[in-house]
């Protein structure tokens, strides 16, 4: 007998990171998340989710952004609610970018950067960014529809040399292993 599965309905990604010293310019990382349609899910993200944006229908909503890593507990939270997305996205890709305001920034710069993405109360994935310390934005994961619309998460962060404007336009792209 095959087992039932509703897979992974709504998820919480959130990122923290140590302010910079005194006299040093802040560090700003955001997350950033862009479904995919089904007829191209390794092309360009139908749309993107960012600070001072969120997806069209609601369903993926930034729920806490932070410029400068102040403050207690986790500097940005994105709330990922997959359940709720249109039939035609069959990937969520999820990644982090560096802001580059004050010269190229990578993760050896950022003073105790971490992330974590969760379903309620179950970690999915938890990580340092010391596996990528000289890139500048990082996918953290993705999450993929199957035939039956299940969601399944797929973690795993990798390095990208790429800015803010750059990164959307490859965050997405199949790697090669």
């Amino acid at each position: 007998m095959a087992g039932f599965s509703k897979g992974i309905s709504k998820v919480e990604v959130a990122l923290k990171w140590d302010p910079s010293p005194a006299g040093r310019p802040p560090t700003d990382l955001d997350v950033v998340a862009g479904p995919f349609d089904s007829g191209d899910p390794y092309g360009a993200p139908a749309y993107l989710v960012h600070f001072d944006s969120r997806s069209p229908d609601g369903t993926i909503l930034l729920d806490r952004d932070s410029t400068d890593g102040k403050g207690f507990g986790w500097d940005e939270v994105m709330t990922i609610e997959l359940d709720r997305l249109d039939d035609r996205y069959a990937r969520v890709v999820v990644g982090v970018v560096i802001q580059q305001r004050t010269g190229r920034r990578t993760f050896a710069d950022v003073l105790g950067p971490a992330m974590r993405i969760r379903e309620g109360y179950t970690v999915l994935a938890e990580d340092d960014f010391a596996a990528v310390p000289d890139a500048m934005a990082a996918t953290i994961g993705e999450f993929v529809r199957d035939g039956s619309g299940v969601w399944t998460f797929h973690p795993g962060v990798h390095g990208y040399d790429e800015d803010p404007a750059t990164f959307p336009g490859v965050m997405g792209s199949r790697r090669h292993a």
